[in-house]
């Protein structure tokens, strides 16, 4: 897993970079992208997050559970996307484009 973000809902306006407040946003490593989770919120697909490499769009991505209590299933809530290439020194953001409505937000990036 490179990234597992736990924000409060509160935190997560419109536009905001809801992986602002991770380490690991940016490595000093080479990574790849091969999936996405996005679960919790109030109700299934009522927030939306668009993940960025650098300013390469990787895609929109909605919720897929209600609800952070359960946390991400990988056979069920991982979306596969890529591989996509993470350079050393280039940072990952996942801006939010549809405001989460409430519960807080679970974002993986593998």
């Amino acid at each position: 897993m490179l990234i597992n973000t736990y924000e409060l809902a509160a935190t997560l306006t419109l536009g905001v970079d809801a992986l602002r407040n991770e380490r690991v946003n940016v490595s000093s490593r080479n990574r790849v992208l091969r999936g996405v989770a996005v679960v919790g919120s109030t109700a299934i697909n009522d927030c939306e997050v668009a993940i960025y490499i650098e300013d390469f769009f990787v895609g929109h991505f909605r919720n897929t559970k209600a609800g952070a209590a359960i946390g991400v299933i990988t056979s069920e809530d991982v979306y596969p996307v890529g591989p996509f290439a993470i350079p050393a020194g280039s940072k990952l953001v996942a801006i939010v484009t549809v405001a989460v409505v409430g519960n807080p937000l679970i974002i993986q990036l593998y």
